[in-house]
């Protein structure tokens, strides 16, 4: 198959569960998919969970909703740069270069939608509970299964949000474009096999077992290459620019934070994002900036945009490799840049993700997410004839909504999915409402 006809199938604009997406000159599919999942309840949710400081005073600092606008924002723009060229090299008709941008804005914008409370600390919290429940050796699970549990990850949930949970009656959930849910995918492999993979796409996994067709499905359509027979697959070009836009957002913007925040001095990010900038930064107008805000601010900018050059360079000097499945590391790693964003990475990791704030909250986390794991299991097992259902699990049963249950209000008669809807229901709530509830239901807050 030609690089045309490859083009065409990872633009695939069937959507999951509802066959071929019509769509207009002015509101293609992929721009549709963009508006379904701004509208998600999961998506608003995004407004309150951690991005690096958690339950944060500050206005100012990002959530993880503003997190993901402005990374939609950076991949709108790096895809439709790669898409331009794409398009001039293969002669690709009926496509625009904007296709390419609200394909990857789209993926962008829905990365995080997956994210428990407490960020990455949260998926360890739900993680090590499971690990540590008794719950997996009660009931006789596959190791599929076991392993959706036991290496519980948000990437997974994000795809089970947008292609199950929300708009649940709809087969395909929110029934976006095949090259949407594919570009999102970052680690299109399931939680268990039987080998390791290599390369970044193997580091993580990307859907869990309930939703196994669902993605076979995505990879059909999109001709996603298989690295094990409707198993495992290489990653969806477009994927890559995803991950460079976070990347990018997140480092960038995290340092900006702490800057704000007064976890790292003005002048010490302002080398960093210098360094990153090079010449393209104008000296007579920096120079003209006193407030260190602002200084900041212009730096940031100009970083993005070499970031988002050497990205798109990487890529199109790579595309061959990329699509035939033979590259599968970070776009950015062997780039000029590759220095500059390590000295900032180092930082982060010394100074930014390890402060006390932050890490004060998340190890509360791991407390607040056990217990309430531990309340609703108990309710739903207990229920299903696993424990003593007293009253106290009877009303826990009656706070957990009933789209986190089976048909007729009881708990799913299959305990796989039974806990999987628990963890669904405790991953997808903010962190302050995580909080709030496990106040309310350890006695500490009590309406007076």
């Amino acid at each position: 198959m030609g690089k045309r006809k490859v083009w065409e199938k990872l633009l695939s604009s069937e959507r999951l569960g509802a066959g071929k997406a019509p769509g207009t000159a002015e509101r293609t599919a992929f721009q549709q998919d963009y508006d379904r999942i701004v509208f998600t309840s999961a998506f608003r949710r995004m407004k309150d969970k951690t991005q690096v400081f958690p339950l944060s005073k500050s206005d100012y600092v990002r959530t993880r909703l503003t997190h993901s606008l402005e990374v939609s924002c950076v991949g709108r723009s790096l895809g439709a740069v790669v898409g331009r060229e794409i398009i001039a090299r293969h002669g690709l008709q009926h496509v625009e270069s904007g296709d390419f941008g609200a394909i990857v804005a789209a993926a962008c914008l829905a990365h995080d939608i997956g994210n428990p409370p407490f960020g990455h600390a949260g998926e360890d919290a739900i993680r090590e509970w499971f690990r540590h429940s008794g719950l997996l050796d009660r009931h006789q699970f596959t190791s599929a299964q076991k392993a959706d549990f036991e290496r519980y990850e948000g990437n997974a949930q994000g795809f089970r949000i947008v292609s199950r949970l929300q708009s649940p009656a709809n087969p395909g959930g929110l029934q976006l474009s095949s090259a949407v849910l594919a570009t999102f995918t970052k680690y299109p492999r399931p939680s268990h096999l039987d080998t390791d993979l290599d390369g970044k796409s193997g580091k993580k996994f990307g859907f869990f077992q309930q939703d196994a067709d669902n993605f076979q499905q995505v990879a059909r359509s999109t001709g996603l290459i298989e690295r094990i027979p409707n198993t495992a697959w290489h990653r969806h070009p477009l994927a890559f620019l995803v991950e460079v836009a976070d990347d990018t957002c997140y480092l960038i913007v995290d340092l900006e934070d702490a800057a704000r925040l007064g976890f790292v001095p003005y002048k010490d990010a302002e080398c960093l994002l210098a360094d990153l900038a090079g010449n393209t930064i104008n000296g007579s107008r920096l120079d003209r900036l006193h407030d260190p805000k602002e200084r900041l601010e212009y730096l940031r900018a100009k970083a993005i945009g070499c970031l988002l050059e050497s990205a798109a360079a990487v890529f199109l000097e790579n595309e061959d490799a990329i699509l035939s499945g033979k590259f599968d590391d970070e776009l950015l790693e062997s780039s000029p840049i590759a220095h500059p964003l390590q000295a900032i990475l180092k930082l982060a990791k010394e100074t930014i993700y390890t402060a006390r704030p932050a890490l004060e909250i998340e190890t509360a986390g791991f407390e607040v997410l056990g217990a309430l794991l531990g309340l609703f299991t108990n309710a739903v097992e207990a229920r299903a004839g696993h424990a003593r259902y007293t009253t106290r699990e009877r009303m826990l049963l009656k706070l957990l909504p009933t789209q986190f249950l089976g048909h007729g209000g009881e708990p799913d008669a299959d305990p796989y999915i039974r806990l999987l809807q628990v963890a669904d229901f405790v991953a997808g709530m903010t962190d302050s409402y995580a909080v709030d509830m496990f106040r309310k239901l350890k006695g500490f807050d009590l309406p007076t």
